[in-house]
């Protein structure tokens, strides 16, 4: 990856939890898709999130692996799932996201700082 996240998380929202097949989601944050290089082609849908803005989640179109987020309220981010990275060793959780949608069963770090919602910008 040519630039850094700038922000990496574990999202309880319902719908992670419905993408995901489990408690939470994880996520890399870029400033832009210059910052990722994606191989293959994405196809893609667009769902309403817990904030009711629009968000765009892209999937392979052969496995069905979910791959990256976009969203319409912030064009400038470029989110990818962790588990797709060429080295899923990086991701390194900052926050828990929508902690208020978590299960008990969802044993998160405790050491992470936990948001009901989005953290304050």
């Amino acid at each position: 990856m040519a630039c850094e996240p700038i922000f990496m998380n574990d999202c309880q929202c319902r719908d992670c939890q419905h993408k995901s097949g489990t408690g939470h989601g994880s996520y890399l944050t870029f400033p832009g898709k210059k910052g990722v290089q994606l191989k293959g082609t994405a196809t893609h849908w667009d769902i309403v999130g817990d904030s009711g803005n629009k968000k765009t989640r892209a999937f392979c179109p052969n496995c069905g692996s979910p791959v990256y987020m976009t969203f319409s309220a912030m064009p400038e981010l470029f989110t990818v799932h962790a588990a797709n990275l060429d080295d899923p060793g990086r991701y390194k959780p900052q926050a828990v996201t929508y902690h208020l949608r978590g299960h008990a069963w969802d044993h998160l770090d405790p050491d992470v700082p936990k948001f009901d919602r989005m953290p304050p910008a």
